[in-house]
């Protein structure tokens, strides 16, 4: 299959998907009648295209950060939820949620909550980095191990704020820990937009350099590459794009490995195609997954973050096993 037919394939899914998006719910809605003003008319335009929209974006950069961060600490298994960049940048975002009280947490025009899950998402990316790296390279089994650590931690402070949380606090925290599109406003998509534009315009440009880091950060210096610099702002835009995420939805977790991996079986390792695609991908599935959530249990709605685990969490023990009989054949 060629590159054109998987973009052509991918694109062609993406609006499938995005149409179905739009008509599904307890209200609806006739897309040939947006214009009119009608309750279908205002239900479009005010809950159904910024939730589609933000849906879009968050799967975007959920997808193309895991990519990114796979191919950063060379492991297929470097999902930013596993190794714990979430669950620091849910913590961050949560302190700010329950400790600042009222209007405090939408100061800056409504990034207060972003920045404080990037801040968090930085500090657990780079813990990750230092405590991931032996003599012999990249651990995986202390990669795992320390998002093991940064997960149980996180749910401890977690579990504190919610103790401190009052009725309307505990509630708002304990649905949008479980990963939720809900409440998407087109103010929470400006905000996204703020995190999107630079983290999906600039990840792919680096794509070659992100190959020569696959070949090991002795042999990407060698090259050319300047480690230190590249492995930074990879970094800033991993934490920088989960962070917008986790602040805006909660932890949708799983996005950013089941995607890779299937575009991987498409297009083959070389982050110039796969980064791309791994964003148009995660839009696609992203999108259908909130479709599934808002079917299943209609006309409440699930959380979304329940409808990816229980599609990654498989799919992240079958990577498990395959990854075990590799080494058993090696």
């Amino acid at each position: 299959m060629s590159h054109r037919t998987i973009v052509i394939g991918l694109w062609f899914l993406l609006l499938i998907s995005a149409l179905f998006s739009l008509m599904t719910g307890p209200v609806a809605v006739d897309l040939s009648g947006v214009f009119d003003d009608s309750v279908a008319s205002q239900v479009f335009w005010q809950l159904r295209l910024p939730r589609l929209l933000l849906t879009l974006l968050a799967g975007a950069l959920l997808a193309i950060t895991g990519a990114a961060a796979q191919s950063l600490f060379r492991n297929p298994l470097a999902d930013p939820g596993l190794i714990g960049i979430s669950a620091g940048a849910a913590l961050s975002a949560g302190g700010m949620m329950v400790l600042l009280l009222g209007s405090s947490v939408y100061l800056l025009g409504g990034l207060m909550l972003p920045l404080a899950a990037f801040a968090g998402g930085v500090l657990t990316t780079l813990l990750v980095a230092r405590l991931s790296v032996t003599l012999q390279g990249v651990s995986v089994t202390n990669m795992l191990l320390c998002g093991i650590a940064i997960n149980a931690i996180a749910l401890a402070g977690l579990g504190g704020l919610k103790y401190l949380a009052g009725d309307q606090q505990l509630r708002q925290l304990s649905f949008w820990l479980l990963g939720s599109l809900n409440h998407s406003r087109w103010q929470d998509l400006l905000v996204l937009l703020v995190a999107a534009v630079p983290v999906l315009w600039l990840l792919p440009r680096y794509g070659q350099k992100l190959n020569l880091l696959l070949l090991g950060e002795q042999q990407a210096g060698l090259l050319g590459l300047n480690v230190v610099r590249c492995k930074r702002l990879m970094i800033l835009l991993i934490a920088l794009g989960v962070g917008a995420v986790v602040a805006l939805t909660g932890i949708i977790g799983f996005v950013g490995l089941v995607v890779p991996h299937l575009v991987r079986l498409l297009t083959g390792p070389d982050n110039r195609r796969l980064l791309p695609l791994s964003a148009l991908l995660g839009a696609v599935l992203l999108t259908v997954a909130d479709s599934v959530s808002r079917l299943l249990v209609s006309p409440a709605e699930l959380p979304v973050g329940i409808v990816t685990a229980l599609v990654g969490g498989p799919f992240f023990l079958l990577l498990l096993t395959r990854r075990k009989r590799e080494l058993s054949i090696c």
